[in-house]
């Protein structure tokens, strides 16, 4: 096996340092948040750093880059509270990859890709047109991590749309029938299918 000591990394070049370590940490989810400015300029960017921190209360997180400059997804979280999640889908994983690009404030992602703002229910924010699985989420804290200046923004879970052929009886979303993507690294995508569940475990006896 290839070996890479911590100052091996720290001396790689800046883009090979990047891939390297995240894509060591495994499939992430790849989700495309949606959020409006208070001028109603409506905004897409691509995450892959959102996980669930809790069923009850239903809460989701996602980590954001220093604010050092300025993150148009943060900034319309912080003015309205709402913003939307909405899973990469097999058929626009080119055009959500290029919602990481940095456009102004004043150009929507929207206008620059393939992917259509959808609104319903009186959300403030955009859905994306089309995805099997959509999610309304409420602005909770952000919590400011030391160690790298990033910052954790914490959300709940304010309502789940999703297809019916997705959802079993017991309420597990089954991503594969959605044609879902996951993402490696910066720019690394594959789909990928359901292969078996199994039953919450005991300690063996």
């Amino acid at each position: 096996m290839i070996t890479f000591e911590k100052k091996e990394i720290e001396k790689l070049p800046h883009l090979s340092k990047i891939n390297l370590i995240n894509s060591a940490t495994g499939y992430k989810s790849a989700n495309l948040i949606g959020t409006k400015s208070r001028d109603g300029i409506s905004n897409l960017a691509i995450f892959s750093s959102v996980t669930h921190f809790g069923s009850a209360p239903a809460i989701y997180g996602f980590v954001l880059r220093p604010t050092t400059v300025r993150r148009n997804t943060y900034d319309n979280i912080m003015e309205s509270g709402i913003f939307t999640l909405n899973p990469v889908f097999a058929e626009h994983i080119a055009d959500a990859h290029h919602t990481s690009a940095k456009y102004p404030i004043e150009i929507s992602e929207f206008d620059k890709t393939n992917f259509e703002e959808e609104y319903k229910d009186n959300c403030y924010a955009p859905f994306v047109k089309g995805a099997p699985l959509q999610i309304r989420m409420k602005f909770l804290e952000e919590v400011h991590i030391k160690a790298n200046g990033t910052l954790l923004v914490l959300a709940e879970v304010d309502k789940i749309y999703v297809r019916e052929e997705m959802i079993s009886k017991d309420f597990f979303i089954d991503l594969s029938k959605g044609n879902i993507a996951t993402v490696t690294g910066l720019d690394g995508y594959a789909v990928p299918k359901s292969i078996e569940r199994h039953s919450y475990q005991r300690p063996k006896k």
